[in-house]
């Protein structure tokens, strides 16, 4: 059986290619005659740069940053170059994602994306023409106004003073925008920015109120959050005249695609499209008789564009059943079925703690692995007896 894995990566606990090589484990522990074709998948979270540069030959740039608390931390962008241009490839989850921000400090009001434009400048310092950005697995929402006041954007209270904003919380004590210190620099450059397309800033289904929860956000914060990102998106439009409350992208990492595209004019791409200049995997289904995905959490957002689906769609664009493996089954996620997994299941074996399930992962999911495809084969030998019988 030729079997192509093509997983996303749990976040906080194992890289995209970790958890490929752990269900290419359980796989190969079956016996049989298998082909095993392993394909780490980005969504322009975790794992975003060392990807990019791996498949570019690029060189990773160690750097050091604001964190998503207002502490440096350690921290990269990736330098590649591709007919000719040197282009950057910064990861948003590197810089100010989830991961950086202490589970007793998470809370979106008072984180900021700050580092992520000390990295452009910096990338910009290094000579690049052209600047590659992933967003994803984000631990703030301040609409990339944080980002934007480290190249260079000046923001003003009601009398009209120069003011610094920490974190979404403090978004609507803005009153007036200062574009003229901005270093001049970010408008030679093209910047590109991978974002989940269905991620939009305001409304009903903004980023707030879908995200806001999971990065610490209570019911108080998240109605906080989602009023500062209605008035920056006023902001922005007084000054650049596009209404960016529900442009696709725009909602994406707290806001921050929204702040690029406002503040910088970068330009938003659906996360799969960029990735796939990059990832090739259509040959690699189209040879496949089984296609395994995965994702630390499968539930009713895994069809907005998160990679199970996105992987699911071309696999059965082709016909080819799909599988995949969570660590945490979620609300609704039945609705899965219908975007074109056959089959999914956590790896969780029995109840435990968030620590365990971060820490025995990988264990876990190779088991989970092995016996999924014990039932596979289970099958295939009884609906070989029976069309023996038949005959």
């Amino acid at each position: 059986m030729k079997v192509v894995i093509i997983p996303s990566g749990f976040k906080e606990s194992l890289s995209a290619e970790e958890v490929g090589k752990a269900i290419a484990n359980g796989v190969n522990k079956v016996e049989g005659n298998h082909e095993v074709t392993t394909i780490p998948m980005v969504d322009g979270g975790e794992g975003f740069v060392d990807t990019i540069i791996k498949l570019k030959e690029g060189k990773k740039i160690a750097t050091q940053v604001m964190g998503p608390i207002g502490k440096p931390i350690p921290s990269y962008f990736g330098v590649f170059k591709e007919s000719g241009v040197k282009t950057a490839v910064i990861e948003m989850a590197a810089i100010a994602g989830l991961r950086h921000v202490p589970r007793n400090m998470r809370n979106p009001l008072n984180t900021t994306t700050f580092g992520v434009g000390e990295t452009i400048i910096k990338a910009l310092d290094y000579g690049v023409e052209r600047i590659l950005i992933g967003c994803g697995d984000s631990g703030t929402s301040d609409g990339g106004v944080g980002m934007a006041q480290a190249v260079g954007v000046k923001f003003l209270n009601k009398e009209g003073e120069p003011i610094f904003i920490n974190g979404g919380g403090e978004i609507n004590r803005i009153h007036g925008v200062d574009m003229r210190y901005m270093d001049p620099r970010v408008h030679l450059v093209d910047i590109d920015v991978a974002v989940n397309w269905m991620n939009i800033l305001c409304g009903s289904n903004g980023v707030a109120r879908v995200f806001g929860p999971q990065k610490g956000a209570s019911i108080e914060d998240v109605e906080q959050l989602s009023s500062n990102l209605e008035h920056l998106a006023r902001l922005i439009k007084s000054f650049k005249g596009d209404d960016l409350s529900l442009i696709n992208g725009g909602g994406a990492s707290g806001g921050l695609g929204a702040g690029l595209h406002g503040f910088l004019n970068a330009k938003l791409h659906p996360r799969f499209e960029i990735i796939m200049k990059y990832i090739k995997i259509s040959d690699a289904i189209i040879n496949a008789d089984l296609v395994i995905t995965a994702e630390g959490c499968i539930d009713y957002q895994t069809p907005n564009g998160k990679i199970p689906s996105e992987v699911a769609r071309i696999a059965k664009s082709h016909n080819k059943p799909v599988i995949a493996f969570a660590g945490t089954i979620g609300l609704n996620a039945k609705i899965n079925y219908q975007s074109g997994i056959d089959a999914f299941t956590s790896i969780i074996p029995e109840p435990t703690t968030l620590e365990n399930s971060i820490s025995d992962a990988k264990d876990w999911l190779e088991n989970c692995s092995e016996n999924a495809f014990r039932h596979i084969m289970i099958g295939i030998n009884l609906g070989n007896q029976m069309v023996a019988k038949e005959m």
